[in-house]
């Protein structure tokens, strides 16, 4: 075991809170390794980068020589977490469920140690409980409580509906913790209610309260908006290295070290050094091969991390992409922004009919493909690099 001053500069590597440090020292103190929980509705089937900054932090704390939970929510996935949601989300099936939980399982032991991880499903305790015990379990918190919490409050003062099902979700996060007898809990800012839950139903229960570490939200590509699916501005683990590769190196230079802070495993000494040496001089597009080339190995191989780094050098760096690209951040309704607009508003044609002939001459590139669509529309969340001919760039970012 390290030190605890080493182990808690580890445990708090990119965290945004740490509740409670002196109660977290104590349990250090005891030398034991402590129950570290994670938990992970499985709504849908493929992670992305957002969903890794907890599971490293959980592979973090293995390291140290603890135990990590890795809790799959297949009972709570079925009433839909609330959380931050402004309408009640529409619970999945069982079998949607399972399938998803069955991903899940062969995604995260990319990270985590098989060997030193303890796979739950909430269901093995939710389910066998009895309606009086899910009563009993409603009586230990109040409406008032559940009506402190920000999207609840924000949903009942305008009249929106939520349903009773909705409060039995943080009372059921709260008692996996209980039944887990967890340490330490991890979670996302957005979840501090539910974390704080846990502590409380523990109290109720006669159990040591566990103590809480709140990760950050990681920003997706446009670096703005969390990281989602939806708006398009995700890296997938699953996805293939070239895209994979492209995407990281498309991250800004400013994002860049957020990126590095929560999801490389690199050692604080050696993030120290980079930055270090980007102060001096060295250009960040050397840090951020590296950091690209360590996630593709992460989740497929070294040959295909190299393989995808020579693909990008000879898409881009043989085109000679300039170390001062200018980034165009661009306003777009729900629908989109058509490209031919966007190229336009970045300044890189004087017109809409410009950029219609020089898609039509195959003069246009994003991402250092040819574009051939010149009805081609720009989701929001989207960041690319546009090219057209061989002096005109720009980062166009779409929000």
């Amino acid at each position: 075991m390290p030190s605890i001053e080493d182990a808690l500069e580890v445990i708090k590597r990119g965290c945004d809170e740490l509740l409670v440090e002196a109660e977290l020292i104590e349990k250090l103190k005891t030398g034991r390794p402590l129950r570290v929980k994670a938990g992970f509705d499985p709504t849908a089937p493929d992670l992305h980068l957002g969903h890794t900054v907890l599971l490293n932090k959980l592979r973090q704390l293995q390291d140290l020589g603890h135990q990590a939970v890795f809790l799959i929510g297949d009972f709570t996935g079925m009433i839909g977490d609330p959380t931050g949601k402004n309408a009640t989300r529409p619970p999945l099936t069982a079998e949607q469920i399972e399938l998803n939980a069955r991903t899940y399982q062969s995604q995260v032991f990319k990270i985590l140690d098989p060997e030193k991880t303890e796979v739950e499903f909430n269901s093995r305790w939710m389910g066998a409980m009895s309606a009086a015990d899910m009563i009993k379990l409603a009586a230990k918190h109040t409406v008032a409580r559940m009506l402190e919490r920000d999207d609840f409050s924000k949903r009942y003062a305008s009249g929106q509906p939520i349903a009773i099902h909705e409060f039995l979700y943080p009372l059921i996060q709260g008692y996996d913790s209980v039944a887990l007898k967890a340490d330490l809990e991890l979670g996302g800012t957005d979840q501090k209610f539910n974390l704080l839950m846990g502590r409380e139903l523990q109290r109720h229960y006669k159990q040591p309260s566990q103590c809480i570490l709140t990760m950050p939200l990681l920003e997706g590509l446009d670096g703005v908006n969390k990281m989602s699916k939806s708006l398009g501005n995700y890296i997938g683990i699953n996805e293939p290295p070239n895209e994979q590769f492209g995407k990281l190196m498309s991250v800004s230079d400013t994002l860049m070290w957020r990126y590095i802070e929560l999801l490389s495993f690199e050692s604080l000494a050696v993030i120290r050094q980079w930055r270090q040496e980007v102060d001096e001089g060295r250009n960040p597009r050397d840090i951020k091969v590296m950091f690209a080339q360590e996630i593709i190995t992460r989740f497929h191989d070294r040959r295909s991390a190299e393989a995808a780094l020579a693909d990008f050098e000879a898409r881009f760096r043989q085109g000679a992409l300039p170390d001062d690209l200018a980034e165009v951040v661009l306003e777009a309704p729900e629908e989109g922004l058509p490209l031919i607009q966007a190229l336009k508003l970045a300044g890189l044609v004087p017109s809409t009919s410009e950029a219609m002939r020089s898609i039509a001459g195959g003069g246009v590139k994003l991402d250092g493909e040819k574009v051939s669509d010149k009805g081609l529309i720009l989701k929001k969340g989207v960041s690319v690099v546009a090219q057209i001919g061989k002096r005109r760039y720009a980062r166009i970012v779409v929000h």
